[in-house]
This record gives C-alpha cells, structure tokens and sequence, in this order.
C-alpha cells in the first residue's frame, strides 16, 4: 500500500515559500496523530527533495511516534511553478490565482519542446517512475508513506483513472495540505483506493484546512 500525502501548507508570499507555516507545522503534527491514530507503520516513508516535503514528514513521523528515517526520491518533487509563471507570456490581469492557474494550462498544453526546464510529459514520466521504484520497493504487507505535493499525487491519481492534462489540471486544484490518497499493490495491479482524504482536519482541526 501507498500513502500519497501532500505536504503541509508552506510559505505563500514569504521570501522563502519551500518552509512550512506556523499553520503548516500544526497540520503536519494532525496528520502524524492521525497515523498514530490509523495504525500506520511504515516500511519506507519517502519524500521528494523540497524542504516543506521533508519537514512535513519529519514533525509528523516524530507526532505519530515513529522513527524518523527518510529515503528521498526527486521523481516526487513538484513542478516549478516559478518556471511555469516566467515561460507563460503574457498572462490575463486578475488575482495571482487566476494568472497562476493560467500559467499551469498552457504549460499542460504545450508541446513537450517547449521552453519549460521540464515538460508536462517529463514531469509525468517521472512521478510515475517513482511511483514504480516505491511499489518495487516493499513486500507484501507492506505499506509506504510518501510525502510529496500536489502535482505529483494528482498526476499518480490521473493514470490511475485513465485521465489525461486535464484530469490532472482538475485534479491538482483541490489536493488538500496533508490530504491522504491510498493506492494498493495487488493481482490487479495497482489501484486506487481513495483519493485526498483529510478527514484529520475535521472537527476540532477544521480551521487547519488549507489548499496552499
């Protein structure tokens, strides 16, 4: 089994947004009470190489009272949204959102020889490959807890349900910080279990909700 987590809320509009919050900090020790909580035990726990990823795995794993070793794969680090936003063009007037989001259709849409330090194509190659070594990785039984961000948790969850840039595009908009997608490994293959649960951030925990 896979646990496809998104990282906590990180530093929008701060010097350096690749921190996590004070608010980001408090959800990623929810989520690791909520694996306490789950009976989670991870075999591998593995994030991508950006510093919000690790650190949320490392207050959560220490929250849920579990060791705190961490194998990295850059297949599960995020697009470059700063890239996106600087090969756009010309982008509509309107809220950061609405040009950012602007900014990540063309990119999906655009020929895989385009401007982009990386490609939507490559960006997809590589989340699913890490995907791969990570189900490669465990034996029966096992489970892995994957710390990464948006990005790649749609994109794993677009293959998953035959999607195609859209899906994706769609999908990446509502990934909750610390929302939990379940995959598992099994005679079917791989499948898709559910998809962004944050049933953590209920109740006494709803106003740690955020989706960036």
């Amino acid at each position: 089994m896979l646990l496809l987590v998104r990282h906590a809320q990180a530093s929008f509009g701060q010097q350096d947004y690749d921190v996590l919050s004070p608010q980001g900090e408090r959800q990623a020790a929810v989520l690791g009470e909520a694996l306490r909580a789950r009976g989670v035990t991870p075999a591998l726990v593995v994030t991508g190489q950006l510093r919000r990823q690790r650190e949320t795995a490392e207050i959560a794993l220490a929250a849920a009272g579990l060791p705190v070793v961490l194998d990295v794969d850059a297949g599960f680090d995020e697009y470059d949204h700063e890239d996106l936003l600087t090969h756009a063009g010309p982008l509509p007037d309107g809220s950061f959102q609405q040009s950012f989001e602007e900014a990540v259709t063309r990119w999906v849409r655009h020929r895989a020889d385009g401007p982009y330090a990386q490609s939507f194509p490559q960006f997809g190659t590589a989340v699913s490959d890490a995907v791969r070594r990570t189900t490669a990785a465990l034996e029966r039984g096992q489970t892995a807890v994957v710390v990464t961000s948006g990005g790649p948790i749609a994109w794993a969850v677009t293959q998953l349900l035959g999607g195609d840039g859209e899906t994706w595009r769609r999908l990446n908009t509502v990934v909750v910080n610390t929302g939990i997608s379940k995959i598992v490994v099994g005679r079917r293959g791989i499948t898709l279990v559910s998809f962004n649960d944050h049933s953590h951030l209920d109740g006494p925990h709803a106003g740690l909700l955020s989706y960036r």
